[in-house]
């Protein structure tokens, strides 16, 4: 989680502000649009490994909802900010993991 934060540089916020960042597309970012996301909820999985019982696991899937909606705003403001650009990484990198939730072209 520490080395994506330190590749997003200037660019890593907590929450979606209005002003203009970098689209990051580098190291962890090349294979990934969410790796911080990714980490926590790969964290969190482990929570559900140790203690399977029905709520730890209803936490996980609510934790994971909640997570992808954030994850979906954040690309919504990035896909504004940098259309092009987005539209291109987004085509050939996984949200959460690698090659799973890549965009189609033109969507």
């Amino acid at each position: 989680m520490l080395v994506a934060q330190a590749q997003m540089g200037r660019s890593w916020r907590i929450g979606i502000e209005p002003g203009p960042t970098a689209l990051v597309t580098r190291g962890l970012y090349r294979r990934l649009r969410s790796p911080i996301y990714s980490v926590l909820l790969s964290a969190l999985l482990g929570v559900v490994v140790l203690a399977p019982v029905w709520w730890v696991m209803g936490a996980w899937l609510v934790c994971l909802g909640l997570v992808a909606i954030q994850a979906r705003r954040e690309e919504a403001h990035m896909a504004r900010l940098h259309p092009q650009a987005f539209a291109e990484w987004a085509t050939h990198t996984g949200r959460f993991l690698p090659g799973l939730g890549s965009l189609r072209k033109g969507g």
